[in-house]
């Protein structure tokens, strides 16, 4: 089935559940109307993806945004096909064009009985605490964000080299990584929350291995130059203030070029700050700021 076709049945579904609609900007500052679509990415992996922008035919500047990982397939089984959507309207608003890719192993691929021999194409597990592989599931969703880079770029949606890659934990450190191979179309990168192993077993602030997740900070660091903002949140029991510190310090002392805020926190648990849009007054400036800086 051809991309186009793809894309027009995941467009009419969402159409017959209400879900994809033009909407209008209530930000008095940034009067953009903006619309929502489901499009079927054509990728080397295909996968959904979440797209809003502003109406017209562009191109326009591109955001990716990266949701987090859960390593239990029924949790993924049930991931919201959008996660961010407040925090990517907010982005659409200011003339963005906002992928929001669903990764590959969630919803009806999140199969995952080894005992049938059944397994979904799930690709962030790190393996066990004792000897984490923290680099290479961050450099294979970052492979995603350069194929989705290339896609649009391709079908002439969006300024070439003029794209952001925002992430939210495993999202984030997959922007992190992404930093690493500095590719020249990405001027800059925000990361929500960055990181790997956090909570193991459900406990708050247990780490899988703490200080190889900093050591591979720093190895991502070593070849970083791209622009970067750190938001980290108080009351995050996954990557907790002194671990989010100590990775900033790896990941700077190496050469990367990473701006850290620590913000107050924010409901019963931050690590989730950017899923909820009371969250945007807390979180836009210093957004707004960084991308004022690095245009």
């Amino acid at each position: 089935m051809c991309q186009h076709r793809l894309r027009t049945l995941a467009i009419a579904a969402l159409l017959l559940l209400g879900l994809v609609a033009p909407t209008c900007a209530d930000d008095q500052k940034s009067p953009q109307r903006i619309q929502e679509e489901i499009w079927v990415l054509p990728l080397p992996l295909p996968m959904f993806a979440y797209l809003v922008r502003p109406v017209g035919d562009g191109p326009f500047p591109l955001v990716i945004m990266n949701h987090g990982v859960s390593l239990n397939a029924r949790d993924r089984s049930f991931f919201p096909l959008v996660e961010f959507r407040d925090a990517a309207m907010w982005f659409a608003r200011r003339g963005y064009l906002v992928v929001a890719p669903v990764g590959t192993g969630y919803g009806a691929a999140a199969i995952d009985i080894p005992e049938r021999g059944l397994y979904g194409p799930f690709f962030s597990k790190i393996g066990k605490c004792t000897n984490p592989n923290f680099l290479d599931p961050g450099l294979a969703v970052a492979q995603v964000d350069l194929w989705i880079i290339n896609y649009m770029a391709a079908e002439q949606r969006i300024v070439p080299k003029d794209v952001i890659v925002v992430g939210q934990s495993a999202g984030g450190w997959a922007a992190i990584a992404l930093s690493s191979l500095n590719p020249p179309q990405v001027k800059a990168i925000i990361t929500f929350a960055a990181g790997r192993g956090g909570r193991v077993d459900g406990k708050p602030n247990n780490n899988c291995n703490p200080d190889r997740l900093v050591e591979a900070t720093g190895v991502f660091g070593h070849t970083s130059r791209v622009p970067m903002l750190w938001l980290y949140i108080e009351n995050d029991t996954y990557f907790g203030p002194a671990l989010s510190k100590r990775m900033h310090e790896a990941f700077s002392r190496a050469g990367g070029r990473a701006e850290y805020h620590l913000l107050p926190p924010f409901g019963d648990e931050g690590h989730f700050l950017i899923g909820s849009p009371a969250s945007i007054p807390t979180w836009s400036p210093l957004v707004e700021r960084f991308l004022d800086k690095n245009r």
